[in-house]
């Protein structure tokens, strides 16, 4: 391949990650966003509640809570007891998610009650152009019976706002620098509450619509928990009736979209690089190696990718890596081929999984944050992170098996461990 062909497909590579990043402001939208690329590939959907048939040289893939993905391919030569070549990313990234109440009114201002999720530079989150989204429950009437069902919700515009203090407000804020609360400050501003209750009579003298739905009782459950306001733009934004919402998971989302930056083009502007980046990569390359019929034709084992939810907060959730879920897929695949149970044991020791997270570049202004015989550079390829005390899935063995596949396929690596 030339230099201008490989550029080419760089750049090619590097605009879908763009739109992966821009679909996907949430693990369930990220699920989402995967689940299209799989179906549009060829791949089957299944579901962990029912019996699965699996075949020999077919694409599968399930979720879990709608935030947890796992897809695989069965290699054509593939028997019980054989091999999963697997690699695990997460749709989560750290963010500041809604209170289970977040009705919170003060000041003469109508604002938002939210909890920090994962570890994140809180301070980053002022001064934002901020909206949510996340996923809704839905109770839905027809024909005299009663249904509920899952949406994803994502408010395009800008809709709240943390403000930094003003520094006339904060003059030490320079030398005893910025210091958050996050319980106090770190509380977006929806509206004032003179221009929501101008906007509730200017509804109610209209015939008690907003934006076609209807203006709800102040008495339903949901409104006691969440301002009205914001429970009108999220059912005008999927199309129900306000007291309609029965719940939901919400989280603040900036609204500046991802994109390619810097003077040469060569920087991806984004939040939620980690992992949603990984979870990517990982998601084309098993579409890209599985994308026709000859590409299994001769594989004895099980390609798979498994995009885990709650990684940021230790994994320990029914849809984290530290659940049943990954042990359960292989257990379930297995057996579908044979139901000795030795067989899950014999592939499990045959299998091997790269745990596939970011890694922080030597960053030009802080270069001390790095132990100077490991100081990995963008350009400069792939990491392996090492940890003495077993932080990461890396030994001299898996370190050595990973740098042997790079080198036959010219792909450079560089080496990293956490530098305190």
């Amino acid at each position: 391949m030339s230099k201008e062909e490989n550029h080419n497909e760089g750049s090619t590579v590097a605009s879908d990650l763009i739109d992966f990043l821009n679909a996907s402001p949430t693990a369930f939208h990220a699920v989402d966003e995967a689940k299209k690329r799989l179906i549009h590939a060829g791949y089957e959907q299944i579901c962990e509640r029912e019996d699965w048939t699996l075949e020999a040289g077919k694409r599968y893939f399930f979720t879990r809570n709608h935030s947890t993905i796992v897809a695989f391919a069965i290699g054509n030569k593939y028997v019980a007891g054989n091999g999963f070549h697997i690699v695990g990313a997460h749709t989560d990234s750290p963010c500041i998610k809604l209170k289970p109440v977040s009705k919170v009114t003060k000041g003469g201002y109508l604002e938002v009650g939210v909890q920090t999720y994962g570890g994140g530079l809180w301070h980053t989150w002022f001064d934002r152009d901020l909206t949510v989204a996340g996923r809704v429950i839905v109770r839905e009437e027809k024909d005299g019976s009663v249904s509920y069902s899952h949406r994803l919700v994502r408010i395009e515009e800008p809709i709240m706002r943390v403000p930094t203090l003003a520094i006339h407000l904060d003059r030490a804020v320079n030398t005893d620098g910025f210091k958050v609360n996050t319980q106090s400050h770190l509380v977006p501003i929806l509206a004032t509450s003179v221009k929501a209750e101008l906007n509730k009579v200017a509804v109610e003298n209209d015939g008690g619509e907003l934006a076609g739905t209807k203006s709800h009782k102040e008495t339903t459950t949901t409104t006691s928990k969440h301002h009205s306001l914001l429970l009108d733009m999220i059912a005008c934004q999927i199309g129900c009736e306000p007291d309609d919402i029965c719940d939901f998971e919400l989280q603040a989302c900036d609204t500046q979209p991802s994109l390619i930056g810097g003077a040469a083009k060569e920087f991806v502007f984004s939040g939620r690089l980690d992992n949603l980046c990984m979870s990517f990569c990982s998601l084309k390359a098993l579409i890209d190696s599985t994308s026709s019929a000859s590409d299994l034709k001769d594989e004895s084992g099980v390609r798979m990718v498994a995009l885990f939810d709650h990684e940021e907060v230790g994994s320990d959730s029914a849809q984290g890596a530290g659940s049943p879920v990954m042990l359960d897929a292989l257990s379930r695949v297995t057996s579908s081929f044979n139901s000795d149970s030795k067989q899950l044991q014999k592939a499990i020791q045959r299998s091997f999984l790269v745990s596939a997270d970011m890694a922080h570049a030597l960053h030009p202004n802080y270069m001390d944050r790095h132990e100077d015989n490991h100081q990995p550079k963008l350009h400069g390829g792939l990491v392996i992170k090492h940890n003495a005390n077993q932080r990461y899935a890396t030994n001299a063995v898996t370190a050595f098996i990973f740098r042997e596949i790079a080198l036959k396929h010219g792909l450079p690596i560089q080496v990293t461990l956490l530098h305190l």
